[in-house]
């Protein structure tokens, strides 16, 4: 506590001058001297609203705090609404540091010199953020490139100012009397994480490398080329891009681009990393879109980015289609199968509360409807019942919230709801039924092969002590072991259906294909076998 007390006084110092004396005696180590807060000058007027008051603070405390509030403000499931909506306006913009010091920085990471890599490099920069800055350059060949260069001494000012934020969650969240409600520590948490993925210009190029893969030839987007070659851990180059920034209205309509065809492809753009691909951008403010004089979205920026697993995907999506067809039963019950709230939940308590807050959405037209708004009120409704922090979630939330108001921006009647139902009917009908299970056997069979020679030996070991009442399983477990009879008991019954299912699973999958007797057999034999197989570990992981 020691070495941030000198931090700690400057804080109250800023948020007392900016009329926030609630955050600093919410610290009990500054309790005792309240009456002094009243002596700081040039405290702000309190009638601006506290939102606005915390952003003016965290600005003036600098570029780790801006970034921090930034973060806060994809929390609207933990804040309240007025601060979230504020700190929204945050603008990570600082002043750039000296072009000879990026030189040093670059040729530091390459261990030689700048023109090795580079024919031409501006030492100005164009583009000037908290964490890093960015320059142009022109590579040997002619290619016009950025480089993106971090703050020279970056890392231990972020460590320093972590280590005080997590004292300050801390103390909060100990003395607070909102601690406990709006979680402190758990914020800072996700920012520690958040601020180490950007402090990695590696881990960005690597997820920009995998984003242009995804949508390689894509109409809809484009996504600039890594020089891997000239890329290091503090140091990243990419292909230059050219367009109109997204914010600028106005040059967009005079280039003849069809404003609600922009929107709607913004739209289509998310849910196909999302639902598709798993693997979305999660910064996509108006500073990280351009658009081509075609209509083309074109990214820059990937230092944030939020995945979602197979299991997620297909929840997200049920809750959502239960959302359109007010069937609040089928969204307390998707919560409860996906583990994001705890299986002791009451689901008609759960169910009563989401009902609450979904009904009065249908009062009005869809048009009217914040499809981003509505992922926040139900995710704070989740978390009344113990939610826990599902932070793929939080970045999803996020970036539809982010989409949504881009679109409408552009286009200001976008139906968010007109795209994005028909997208995960389309998507669930894919993943779910016997034209989605053929296609994953499909796709798992190659696999299959490899365990085909060790298949009819560990059937008949199977088998055999099963026949004989000798399988045994060595175990510690008292209680597992109480439940081997009864186990034992189920498994010649398990074995008939597992092997009937491959057989039948196995011969159903190639008959369409009307091949010949052999295609045909050999292939349900085989599933027959991995499905026996699948029974075996099954039975060992659960004796």
């Amino acid at each position: 506590m020691g070495r941030n007390l000198f931090h700690l006084l400057r804080i109250a110092r800023v948020f007392t001058r900016h009329g926030l004396d609630e955050f600093v005696t919410a610290i009990h180590l500054f309790r005792p001297y309240t009456f002094l807060l009243k002596l700081i000058p040039g405290k702000k007027n309190r009638s601006i609203a506290r939102g606005d008051r915390l952003r003016m603070a965290l600005e003036e405390l600098g570029p780790v705090f801006i970034k921090f509030g930034q973060v806060l403000s994809t929390r609207p499931d933990l804040l309240p609404e007025d601060i979230a909506r504020s700190l929204t306006k945050l603008q990570d913009q600082v002043p750039p540091f000296p072009g000879s010091e990026a030189v040093t920085i670059i040729e530091k990471a390459y261990g030689e010199d700048l023109d090795v890599h580079f024919r031409k490099f501006e030492t100005e920069s164009t583009a000037s953020a908290s964490v890093a800055q960015v320059h142009y350059a022109e590579l040997h060949n002619g290619t016009q490139v950025i480089v993106k260069v971090l703050r020279p001494g970056i890392e231990s000012i972020i460590e320093r100012d972590l280590e005080l934020l997590h004292t300050l969650a801390d103390l909060a969240e100990r003395h607070w009397s909102q601690g406990k409600r709006l979680k402190p520590k758990e914020i800072i948490e996700d920012y520690d994480r958040t601020i180490h993925d950007e402090l990695d210009l590696m881990r960005e190029a690597a997820s920009a490398s995998q984003l242009r893969i995804n949508f390689e030839n894509s109409d809809l987007i484009y996504v600039p080329e890594v020089f891997w070659p000239h890329t290091t851990r503090n140091v990243m180059v990419m292909e230059r891009i050219y367009g109109i920034p997204i914010r600028d209205i106005d040059r967009i309509k005079a280039a003849g681009i069809d404003m609600k065809k922009l929107a709607h492809d913004g739209v289509e753009i998310f849910f196909t990393q999302a639902f598709r691909d798993g693997f979305f951008h999660a910064d996509m403010h108006p500073g990280n879109i351009f658009v081509s004089e075609t209509g083309q979205y074109r990214a820059v920026d990937f230092g944030i980015m939020g995945t979602l697993g197979t299991a997620d995907k297909r929840y997200l999506a049920e809750n959502l289609l239960a959302f359109f067809n007010r069937d609040y039963h089928r969204v307390a019950d998707a919560h409860i199968r996906a583990g994001w709230v705890p299986p002791s939940t009451n689901a008609e308590q759960f169910e009563a509360a989401i009902r609450t807050v979904c009904e009065p959405i249908f009062s009005r037209p869809l048009s009217e409807i914040s499809f981003g708004s509505f992922l926040v009120d139900l995710f704070r409704v989740a978390r009344v019942f113990e939610m826990p922090v599902q932070p793929q979630l939080v970045l999803l939330q996020k970036t539809i919230l982010n989409i949504e108001g881009l679109g409408r921006q552009l286009y200001p009647d976008l139906d968010l709801w007109e795209t994005a139902k028909p997208f995960l009917e389309k998507w669930m009908n894919e993943q779910i039924g016997p034209k989605a299970a053929i296609k994953t056997i499909r796709r798992e069979l190659p696999n299959l092969f490899t365990l085909a020679p060790e298949l009819p030996g560990l059937a008949h070991q199977l088998m055999y002590k099963l026949k004989n009442d000798e399988l045994t399983v060595h175990t510690r477990d008292r209680e597992v072991q109480a439940l081997r009879t009864q186990n034992q008991i189920e498994h010649k019954r398990t074995t008939r259906l597992v092997l009937g299912f491959g057989f039948g699973l196995g011969a159903l999958m190639f008959l369409p294909d009307r091949s010949d007797l052999s295609s045909i057999l050999m292939p349900g034999i085989i599933m027959a076998c991995a499905s026996l197989l699948s029974f075996i570990m099954a039975f060992r992981c659960r004796i």
